[in-house]
């Protein structure tokens, strides 16, 4: 599995601008008037873990596969635009099965900057997103609803459980809630699975500041004025400062980022952000051919994680020799690990930890 991420924003907040760094391309057009991006972009980002880099040191493989991101660039939104103002939302269905939303706010000034509201207000802005993903999603719920109803009248509990969950849901979306916000148990949530509602899904938000505004950046401030719980995730961005760092080499960068105050880049950040709010973790596979980085969930055990390289790894699954990455790296590689007794053969029951290097075993 990969990580997907949709990037939605009003027009002029920069999100053109930020997706063009964060894939290190040109590709997404970013000029200063409403809808100039009228296709989805999508760009694919290595995400950067250096165990991998140490991993390749250490096996000097043929070749080296890292995880990816994928970023999903739709359209500017507008007030309305679930009624069809501006493009409308038929792009919307662009991210309806991105894993996580990630929503570019406006915070930094500029005259040279139209804003669609006319001035900065970063609530406003959410607010009107938020909407517009409401009135998107209740479309969706509204006919599947309809539908339901009508096959319940056979008196198929299923229908009949179904409706009952899209009622709700309807009602929760007609008071403005984010489906994420509502308590929904696990069979509720399987029931609308299918569904892709786009406010069932986590949301990232990214306040895009001029460089020098980055390391004053109150969070817990900005989430009280934003009114949003603690528990949501609210990374200071600068898109300018993105886009500077994909001319510079790793020391300029490294020495750019020192001078704003900063630890990383906003790119590392979002990843990491991305991965602690999804429950994702990775874990290794490293021989002479190839090294590589997976993506799962934390909590997957052997055979879910050998099923993310191939399905058939997870139907006949064996054993998984593994080796954890610290031990790994300190003995020097696979075979040192082994000799050390540090290579532990672990079973269907056992739980992936992030960093284990592992060689899965399975029947043809």
């Amino acid at each position: 599995m990969s990580l997907k991420i949709g990037i939605v924003g009003l027009p002029n907040v920069g999100k053109s601008t930020l997706f063009n760094a964060l894939t290190r391309s040109k590709g997404a057009q970013a000029a200063n008037y409403p809808f100039c991006t009228i296709d989805p972009n999508v760009g694919v980002v290595e995400v950067p873990d250096p165990r991998l880099d140490v991993l390749v040191n250490l096996v000097k493989p043929e070749k080296t596969i890292p995880a990816i991101v994928e970023f999903v660039d739709i359209a500017g939104l507008v007030k309305g635009a679930s009624e069809g103002e501006g493009l409308g939302n038929k792009f919307l269905h662009n991210i309806r099965e991105c894993h996580a939303i990630a929503q570019v706010i406006r915070f930094f000034e500029d005259s040279d900057i139209t804003h669609v509201h006319g001035g900065i207000n970063p609530k406003l802005d959410m607010d009107v997103i938020h909407l517009e993903l409401i009135l998107s999603d209740l479309d969706t719920v509204s006919r599947r609803l309809k539908e339901a109803e009508t096959k319940s009248k056979s008196g198929d509990k299923e229908f009949i459980f179904q409706a009952g969950v899209l009622k709700k849901i309807k009602e929760a979306l007609e008071a403005e809630k984010l489906v994420i916000d509502m308590e929904l148990d696990e069979k509720e949530e399987e029931s609308i699975k299918d569904l892709h509602l786009l406010t069932n899904k986590p949301f990232i938000y990214i306040a895009n500041l001029k460089e020098e505004e980055l390391a004053k950046f109150d969070v817990e401030k900005v989430k009280k004025d934003l009114n949003l719980d603690s528990h949501k995730q609210i990374l200071p961005i600068s898109a300018k400062v993105e886009e500077d760092l994909v001319g510079f080499t790793v020391e300029e960068a490294d020495e750019y980022l020192k001078e704003l105050g900063l630890k990383e880049s906003g790119l590392n950040a979002f990843i990491r952000s991305a991965y602690s709010l999804l429950g994702l973790q990775t874990y290794f596979t490293a021989g002479p051919k190839e090294a590589r980085a997976w993506t799962i969930k934390k909590g997957f055990r052997a055979p879910q994680a050998a099923g993310v390289i191939h399905t058939d790894f997870e139907k006949g699954f064996i054993k998984a020799e593994t080796i954890s990455y610290n031990d790994y790296v300190s003995c020097g590689g696979e075979n040192q690990a082994k000799e050390a007794g540090k290579m532990r053969m672990e079973g269907k029951e056992y739980v992936v930890q992030d960093g284990d290097v592992i060689y899965f075993k399975f029947a043809n």
